[in-house]
């Protein structure tokens, strides 16, 4: 049975359409100030941005779009879909659909278990496009924004709003992106408002000390943040690859996908691969932790004792305790608020893992597997892994499309 989509689902889906609106207003808003104070370089760095995350975000709608069965493809022609992801039009267009869909769902009283399930498909994938666009353009953007603020030392009014933007789309796509995933399970594993709370805060509590500390890597060596960036993202890029990710229906969009996971890494935690994550973020966050000390150190060290930014020596003292409390926060999500806790609590024990022990985690019954969204589905297996039955685990990408051979 699909998640029934009401007017709060609706309500909730315009406000983010309408954010993302927002900020590329604010985006453009910032590089148009540059570009007028006199800052050429820094106008085009924020446009560039934007211009690679939108580029990025319109192949993967246009790829998912592709492959997608003909019944949940919008009902407009081929060529008008092309056009308008090379107009880079293509997520607005979801978003407006998906709308459009959800209203005929809640106020037309379209209760059909296929017109509900078909609003969860385009939700989904609007989820993970929006998850994509701002961690490609949102993060970088706030780092910008930071290293701006601090090598002038003043803020205008269109920095405050781009910094209040980018933290609202971010925070928005994170708790939609997991709220998206635990839509495959269960109602009775719905995302509570405390596990929201605090899902919400162990990412901001890491996310930040990782902003500040490239912000301030780049007040020194502004230049070396473009040697920085590729080789963490090429060991990012190249530990996905590792991992055997199967999301995109070939593997040429695969590497897509897998450079696109890269820079998401390069910032925050974002589990790829199923099976048990346990190592695999250790040895994330051991990296990621290492590398921003680093950077905060080199600044330390090396700038100068006349330094008017002194004042950032107790933030930068602050952001070590930050991130170790965001880790603390994290745990306690794992250990009492994820779902697999109350699986267990609940004593359903009528599946085994791979380590020979059980969890009862309850996915929702697919009536209509074509509606299925596989690529989002796929990600839930990595996010709450179940065991699932032999001949009975779904296939994704090209794995699936070689099983169907």
């Amino acid at each position: 049975m699909a998640p029934r989509f009401g007017p709060r689902q609706l309500l909730l889906a315009a406000a983010g359409a309408a954010a993302a609106a927002l900020d590329v207003c604010a985006d453009g808003w910032v590089a148009a100030e540059y570009a007028r104070g006199g800052q050429p370089g820094w106008a085009a760095l924020a446009l560039a941005l934007l211009a690679a995350a939108s580029v990025a975000t319109q192949a993967c709608s246009w790829l998912w779009l592709r492959s997608d069965p003909p019944a949940l493809r919008p009902d407009v022609p081929r060529w008008l879909l092309a056009a308008l992801h090379l107009l880079q039009l293509g997520f607005l267009f979801r978003c407006l659909h998906a709308l459009k869909v959800g209203w005929k769902v809640c106020w037309e009283k379209a209760e059909e278990e296929e017109e509900q399930r078909r609003m969860a498909f385009l939700s989904h994938d609007i989820s993970m496009l929006r998850l994509f666009e701002t961690f490609l353009e949102n993060t970088p953007q706030l780092t910008l924004l930071l290293y701006v603020i601090l090598q002038t030392n003043k803020a205008e009014p269109s920095q405050g709003l781009g910094i209040c933007t980018a933290f609202l789309c971010v925070t928005w796509s994170l708790l939609d992106y997991h709220q998206s995933l635990r839509s495959f399970l269960q109602d009775k594993y719905e995302l509570s408002l405390g596990s929201s709370i605090i899902y919400f805060l162990w990412n901001l509590f890491l996310i930040c000390p990782r902003i500040l500390a490239v912000a301030l890597f780049a007040l020194l060596w502004p230049y070396s943040v473009a040697i920085h960036f590729p080789l963490v993202w090429l060991a990012m890029f190249l530990w996905v690859s590792l991992q055997g990710t199967d999301f995109m229906e070939s593997s040429g969009p695969e590497q897509l996908y897998r450079a696109m996971v890269a820079v998401i890494l390069y910032f925050s935690w974002f589990n790829v691969a199923q099976g048990r994550t346990l190592y695999r973020s250790i040895i994330y966050h051991s990296f990621i932790l290492v590398d921003s000390t680093l950077l905060a150190l080199s600044w330390l060290w090396c700038r100068s004792p006349s330094d008017e930014h002194s004042y950032l020596i107790p933030v930068v003292s602050t952001a070590l305790p930050c991130y170790l409390l965001g880790l603390v926060l994290r745990v306690t999500y794992y250990k009492w608020l994820h779902p697999n806790v109350r699986a267990q609590q609940e004593g359903g024990f009528d599946e085994v893992d791979a380590n020979g022990r059980t969890n009862g985690l309850e996915f929702r019954s697919l009536s209509v597997p074509d509606l299925v969204n596989k690529r989002m589905q796929w990600l839930a297996q990595a996010q709450f892994p179940v065991s699932w039955p032999l001949g009975q685990r779904f296939l994704n990408g090209a794995a699936a499309l070689e099983s169907a051979v």
